[in-house]
């Protein structure tokens, strides 16, 4: 089998989740699947240099130009966007999400932008990996693609294990939140919640404060009685967040929309109780493993993380239940569903 992919996404200093995917997609396919031949293109903006730190040695590099394309039998796109070319092999995309088609989480200019190369990439698609049954639900209803088409891969994430977990250190007050700093992620609604906790804990934000309504959070951030208790620490590497898991006490989560949720499931993974959603993907991909609210009742929010903090009982309780649910999301696996959709495309 000859693959090629868009590595575009797979490159930066500061990866976040399409870029996680990407990597672990890249890297796990040669590595589970080596008899078959990789070519990991790029778009020509992106420096090639970017590209030797991480990728496996023995993938040839092609800029997405026609050049590749008669070599290639599947070409996949792993972050929602084909590119406009000349070829005849069956095209493969990724759709993680489509929150910017759905609410005003960007701007205009961007919206409209988005929305025609999902379109287009839905349209060419002969198949289509959604990252979660939500994701494909709006897949269907917002671009108009049957279900035959789709397959739902979830997400893998990191899983230190029980050895290590058995190892840390004793668990800090505080409360922890992965992802950028902005609209979507609710994180007003959650430092509202925060405010009404008891003394002595904390609220540790990991992310890039560059998100849609970033400003408007770091004034309120700023404007707070508990400002002195909210850790605002910007992007953080993948050694110091793993770090943060480890003594983080609970993990809040109310997004308002995700396409799936790594952040939830790392947490789950590194044995810290869960509060989320009860929106989008995120009741799917945590289950019965995690507390679920409505992310626009403060009120609500407050009070599950107020129990969490008074009963260190239960804390333990969902820190094992959430330990168990996340061991079924691997990155081996997800390679090995992408590996036998390929098959199924070219058996057709």
């Amino acid at each position: 089998m000859r693959i090629a992919l868009d590595a575009t996404y797979s490159v930066g200093s500061q990866p976040t989740g399409v870029a996680v995917y990407s990597r672990e997609i890249l890297w796990g396919l040669p590595r589970r699947h080596p008899n078959a031949k990789y070519y990991f293109c790029y778009r020509p903006h992106r420096l090639f240099r970017s590209l030797e730190a991480f990728l496996p040695r023995g993938a040839a590099r092609r800029p997405l130009f026609d050049t590749w394309a008669p070599a290639a039998q599947i070409f996949h796109g792993l972050n929602q966007r084909l590119p406009r070319l000349n070829s005849h092999h069956r095209l493969v995309t990724t759709f993680h999400d489509l929150f910017v088609m759905t609410s005003d989480y960007s701007t205009a200019e961007f919206r409209a932008r988005f929305t025609a190369q999902a379109k287009e990439a839905a349209n060419r698609s002969d198949l289509i990996l959604a990252v979660s049954s939500f994701t494909a639900s709006q897949i269907m209803g917002l671009l108009g693609v049957e279900r035959s088409r789709i397959r739902v891969v979830h997400h893998g994430v990191f899983h230190p294990g029980e050895k290590r977990l058995r190892e840390l250190t004793k668990r800090q007050p505080f409360i922890l939140s992965v992802g950028a700093i902005q609209k979507r992620k609710n994180t007003g609604r959650l430092i509202q919640a925060f405010e009404g906790l008891p003394a002595g804990w904390r609220l540790v934000l990991a992310g890039a404060a560059t998100g849609f309504g970033a400003e408007e959070i770091l004034a309120q951030i700023a404007a707070s009685p508990r400002r002195a208790d909210i850790q605002v620490l910007g992007y953080v590497s993948a050694e110091r967040l793993e770090a943060l898991y480890s003594r983080a006490s609970i993990f809040a989560f109310p997004s308002l929309d995700e396409g799936f949720g790594i952040p939830a499931i790392e947490a789950m993974a590194w044995g810290v109780p869960v509060v989320t959603s009860n929106r989008s993907a995120l009741p799917e991909v945590t289950g019965e493993a995690a507390f679920h609210v409505d992310p626009e009742n403060v009120e609500e929010l407050r009070f599950t993380l107020q129990t969490l903090i008074e009963q260190p009982a239960l804390r333990g309780t969902m820190a094992q239940r959430g330990f168990t649910h996340a061991a079924q999301f691997t990155w081996d696996r997800a390679v090995d569903q992408t590996w036998t959709a390929y098959h199924e495309l070219l058996d057709r």
